[in-house]
């Protein structure tokens, strides 16, 4: 009786996600590092160089950026749970958590930016003192990445519609937007403590 052999394409096991492209990616994060860690050093040494201008002490409102602060630790659990709903392979899951974490994002940027418009029509622009200047460059710099954490998210969630199932491809996307976007709350917690709430003190 003859057999008859059906080749099949194996499919991604939900845990498995191919180590090298991972690797290459934190490779990247270590550049970010390196980026964050010096924008964090001339912070250091011009944070009291106030050119007779305000001081953070002056201009920080720390309930409004604990509500940012918030936002951003929030959208990290909920991608934390967007994580398990593509290693299950359930879109819906995956997408219904991406759309909430890119809510918060979203909610983080816009308070964010309503913080800078709020410090600019105070006189406090980035050109006041060098302390006003490390700031923006500091913090502007992180919502930039934040913003790019955004698009990356929307265009993937797209990408993960086209699909019946995740494919490898998708999960490795997933794991590197995860990575990027915790690494984006590390960073932040570090702009909280040492700018925001070290200013104030």
């Amino acid at each position: 009786m003859l057999q008859k052999t059906i080749a099949v394409q194996p499919q991604l096991a939900p845990d498995h996600v191919p180590s090298q492209s991972v690797f290459g990616f934190w490779l990247y994060l270590m550049t970010d590092c390196i980026i964050f860690a010096a924008l964090f050093a001339v912070f250091a040494v011009m944070g009291q160089q106030f050119a007779g201008g305000p001081s953070g002490k002056d201009l920080f409102e720390i309930p409004g950026v604990a509500l940012e602060t918030t936002m951003l630790l929030l959208s990290s659990i909920t991608y934390g749970f967007a994580m398990l709903g593509a290693h299950k392979n359930r879109k819906g899951v995956l997408l219904f958590w991406l759309a909430v974490t890119f809510l918060l994002g979203l909610a983080f940027l816009v308070l964010e930016m309503r913080e800078f418009s709020h410090l600019i029509s105070l006189g406090a622009g980035p050109s006041r003192s060098a302390f006003l200047s490390s700031f923006f460059t500091l913090v502007g710099t992180h919502g930039l990445h934040v913003t790019c954490g955004l698009i990356w998210m929307t265009v993937l969630a797209v990408q993960v519609m086209r699909h019946r199932d995740l494919t490898e491809r998708e999960m490795i996307r997933l794991t590197c937007l995860s990575l990027f976007w915790h690494f984006l709350d590390v960073v932040w917690i570090g702009v909280f403590t040492f700018v925001y709430l070290a200013s104030v003190i």
